[in-house]
């Protein structure tokens, strides 16, 4: 992440998806957490989705 904006873009994606029930995103530290449904809302599928626009997931736990 370069900016706010790209912490934004990232919350915001997260967010709108079915099984994904809490995020915090920081630009300070470029980490992402995700509390999610993991049938709903597998990390595969979630990773993907911020990698789309651009974004890099370096690792998922």
């Amino acid at each position: 992440m370069h900016c706010d904006g790209c912490a934004e873009t990232v919350r915001t994606l997260l967010e709108r998806e079915p099984g994904v029930k809490a995020v915090a995103v920081s630009f300070a530290t470029a980490e992402a957490r995700v509390l999610h449904d993991p049938v709903a809302a597998p990390a595969d599928h979630l990773a993907a989705l911020i990698r789309r626009p651009g974004f890099q997931v370096v690792g998922q736990t």
